[in-house]
C-alpha cells in the first residue's frame, strides 16, 4: 500500500483555527520533500491539548484514495 510520513507540529492555536472550521486542509511536506494537502479530520484521534505533534503515516490506496493514518512512535 503506497504511503507518505509526515512530521507535523500544529500548534493549539492552528489546530483551534481548523476545529472552527476557519480551514479545513492541513498543508505539509513529506519527508521526501513533496508537499501534500489532506482534511484536517483525519487527525482528530491524534489531537492533544497542545495541538498535533509527531510523525504520521498516511496510507493510500492504489487509486490514490486515504485509507488510514497511523502515528509513528
Amino acid at each position: 500500500m503506497p504511503s507518505l510520513i509526515v512530521d507535523l507540529n500544529i500548534t493549539r492555536d492552528e489546530w483551534l483555527k481548523i476545529y472552527r472550521g476557519v480551514t479545513q486542509l492541513v498543508y505539509a511536506k513529506t519527508r521526501d520533500g513533496r508537499s501534500i494537502q489532506f482534511p484536517a479530520n483525519i487527525l482528530h484521534k491524534y489531537t492533544s491539548h497542545t495541538g498535533v505533534q509527531g510523525s504520521f503515516v498516511i496510507q493510500f490506496d492504489e487509486h490514490g484514495k486515504f485509507q488510514g493514518i497511523l502515528k509513528q512512535d
